[in-house]
């Protein structure tokens, strides 16, 4: 396992790393704007999962090889950036579901399964995070301990735990400022609006970006 000294190097920068502003944040903002805290924080734990099998794909090899090729990095790019656009438009046309259910209007029917998954596909489809993970990660292996595969396995699972514990507190914070709005029901219909479009936005710039 790596040393004492490599994991709080490591604890430290995947902190700074995650407060970073970048998709796996701006979508969680954008969940809790969009579907209210239980979803967003379900939301937050599939995209936890989604982080960490990407990381063990990195342990077992297959994040250098995705890294390495132009072609899968993508792939990869161009299919999360999809699901996030559609998830934006999704909750513009959407828009007014919340305030109908607040009002008894309309009984919202988004399961926690469907939130918890959409998370996972998120983080399963987030470029950035396996570009990083092939980067980062082997850094801190300890080559005399061994098991490389598994030490990049549990370092990538602590750092989804991390990544899940710093966005709930984001979603929490969020879905405060939603609730806000929440006191005049009509304003959940622009608050809706802005979640979409900050989707759209985040799924836009994932499909524009360069590699790196």
């Amino acid at each position: 396992m790596p040393t004492a000294s490599s994991w709080i190097t490591f604890i430290i920068a995947s902190i700074l790393f995650i407060q970073v502003p970048g998709p796996s944040l701006l979508f969680t903002i954008g969940r809790a704007l969009t579907v209210g805290r239980r979803d967003a924080l379900l939301s937050v734990v599939g995209n936890g999962i989604g982080v960490t099998v990407q990381a063990l794909t990195v342990g077992l090899g297959l994040g250098a090889v995705a890294a390495a090729s132009v072609a899968a990095f993508t792939v990869v790019k161009l299919v999360g950036a999809v699901y996030v656009v559609w998830l934006g438009v999704q909750a513009i046309r959407h828009r007014a579901d919340a305030r109908l259910a607040m009002t008894g209007t309309r009984t919202a029917d988004v399961g926690r399964g469907h939130a918890l998954r959409t998370g996972v596909v998120v983080g399963l489809t987030n470029p950035k995070t396996l570009v990083f993970f092939a980067a980062f990660l082997p850094q801190f292996v300890n080559p005399t301990a061994g098991h490389r595969g598994v030490q990049i396995a549990v370092l990538g699972m602590v750092f989804g735990m991390l990544a899940i514990c710093s966005d709930s507190v984001w979603a929490v914070g969020a879905s405060r400022a939603r609730d806000w709005f929440a006191r005049r029901p009509q304003r959940l219909d622009g608050l809706g609006l802005a979640g979409g479009v900050m989707m759209i936005g985040l799924g836009t710039t994932l499909a524009v970006s360069e590699r790196g």
